[in-house]
């Protein structure tokens, strides 16, 4: 899925539901989103998620960076805690603060 996301460019991506641009206080994030097994094998399903953003603002590189952040996982039909996206945003904010940024 990333592959797709970074091929199209990511900010003109028609994700059908699996690439989102985030909304409120996670605005500027994109969720790509996957359902898939419950961690080992279990019966019912699971989201699979990886929080990213789109860099433009990298120094040294020639093109925009796709970054992803973190990734969760959580039972079918629920929501990540507030906590979460605070430490989504948390890393976020690491990521950006360094500029050139630390690529690995």
């Amino acid at each position: 899925m990333l592959v797709a996301v970074a091929s199209a460019p990511p900010s003109r991506f028609s994700g059908g539901g699996y690439w989102e641009a985030m909304h409120g206080d996670m605005s500027g994030y994109y969720e790509v989103r996957l359902d898939g097994p419950k961690p080992g094998g279990g019966k019912g399903r699971h989201h699979y998620r990886l929080y990213c953003l789109l860099d433009d603002e990298a120094k040294d590189v020639d093109q925009p960076l796709l970054t992803v952040i973190t990734g969760f996982d959580k039972p079918y039909r629920t929501t990540l805690r507030a906590a979460d996206y605070k430490s989504i945003q948390d890393l976020g904010a690491e990521y950006l603060s360094r500029n050139p940024r630390v690529i690995s």
